[in-house]
């Protein structure tokens, strides 16, 4: 019904008054498509990468793109987490982009997302270095992290910050990591409980942890 090739064009061409229109039709429709709407912004994100890379596109039409991203996201919510509250209410959990990353757009798109779930989200910011991880956990019992990164180097951050964790005694801490150099063969060898690549995905994992 809806033309998601249209949405991901949208997205990558960053015309925002096309992707509003899909997306408030999406919602208006009930909002069963929300997930494919998503996808196909990521999609769009893809190619705002690629642009970036080519060197079409420059900073502030990233830092643009990201906004965009974050306004879809703001449309999108309520039928990507299934309502207000549900799952994560009143849980408290960490939220960074570990230590040598500077990218926050992906971070900060899952936070909306965590926070519309219910969650009590302490975000820690970029270039977060494990030891502040770990105080944090301790000083307010913190059973979830979810590290963010999109450097392939992040992925050294990511462990650092792991056994971090471990080595503090925090072991019932549940990790999830995300971003664009991450998989599952990542996710088993530097000792997290879980990956993601979609903020959906994360919102998910965490809503099943607070959950247990």
């Amino acid at each position: 019904m809806f033309d998601f090739d249209a949405l991901a064009e949208a997205m990558g061409e960053l015309d925002e008054d096309t992707m509003v229109e899909i997306l408030e039709g999406v919602m208006a429709d009930g909002g069963a498509d929300a997930s494919k709407a998503m996808e196909a912004c990521q999609k769009g994100m893809d190619q705002v990468g690629a642009y970036f890379e080519d060197g079409e596109y420059f900073v502030g039409d990233l830092i643009y793109a990201g906004e965009l991203m974050t306004e879809a996201v703001g449309i999108l919510k309520d039928a990507l987490v299934g309502g207000e509250g549900e799952g994560g209410s009143k849980t408290k959990m960490i939220l960074c982009t570990v230590k040598d990353d500077l990218h926050d757009i992906g971070k900060n798109i899952v936070r909306a997302m965590l926070e519309a779930s219910g969650f009590d989200v302490i975000d820690l910011g970029i270039d977060c270095p494990a030891e502040k991880v770990v105080e944090c956990a301790k000083e307010n019992d913190i059973k979830i992290v979810a590290l963010s990164g999109v450097l392939t180097l992040a992925i050294d951050s990511m462990k650092a910050t792991i056994d971090a964790l471990k080595e503090a005694g925090l072991d019932d801490v549940k990790v999830i990591i995300g971003g664009a150099p991450v998989s599952a063969e990542v996710c088993d060898r530097i000792g997290a409980d879980e990956w993601a690549y979609s903020p959906q995905k994360t919102v998910q994992t965490c809503k099943a942890w607070a959950a247990a």
